[in-house]
């Protein structure tokens, strides 16, 4: 489907992430949130779901004016201090790619960090495991990963693979589709 490769891993039992890039990219998309408490909001994302504080640029009084954080490749966040109380938009969601393996004891770092709100990981019909979360002011997170062979439901893998025929597309999992 393209020649640019993913850093998300193959899903696979075992998988690893890729681990997170400090170089400096033109980023094909990222999200911005504004924060109540920038400290409390940043600590919930680094020491809480693992990501970086890549840099923060200062403001004229000392504070900072953004905060980039970053998970693994492509998978940035950018945070700003609210010039009032931050309210998430109804039905935004972001989505970060992550390893099934991962996933629990991502949940158990972020319950044990506190200061937002962690379900999962469950389980969901089109055949990822979701950690699904929410920061201290309010705005839905989800750790995705796609399960490995032996745990997906063969039923949604069976009408995938029927659409992607329909569709004059590769099978989904072959190596000419990534």
């Amino acid at each position: 489907m393209t020649d640019i490769q993913s850093p998300v891993p193959d899903p696979a039992a075992g998988a690893k992430s890729p681990g997170i890039s400090r170089a400096i990219y033109g980023m094909p998309m990222f999200a911005t949130l504004l924060a109540s408490d920038l400290g409390a909001t940043v600590s919930w994302y680094t020491a809480g779901l693992g990501f970086i504080e890549l840099f923060a640029i200062p403001g004229p009084h000392g504070g900072p004016v953004l905060v980039h954080l970053r998970r693994w490749q492509f998978q940035d966040l950018l945070v700003r201090p609210a010039s009032e109380p931050a309210a998430p938009g109804p039905g935004c969601t972001l989505s970060f790619a992550a390893v099934h393996d991962e996933l629990d004891a991502l949940a158990e770092r972020a319950r044990a960090h506190g200061g937002g709100r962690v379900d999962g990981p469950a389980d969901t019909p089109w055949n990822t495991r979701d950690l699904t979360t929410v920061d201290p002011d309010g705005n839905v997170v989800i750790l995705t990963a796609a399960r490995p062979a032996g745990l997906t439901d063969a039923a949604f893998s069976g009408r995938l693979r029927q659409w992607s025929r329909q569709q004059g597309l590769q099978q989904p999992g072959s190596r000419s589709d990534r």
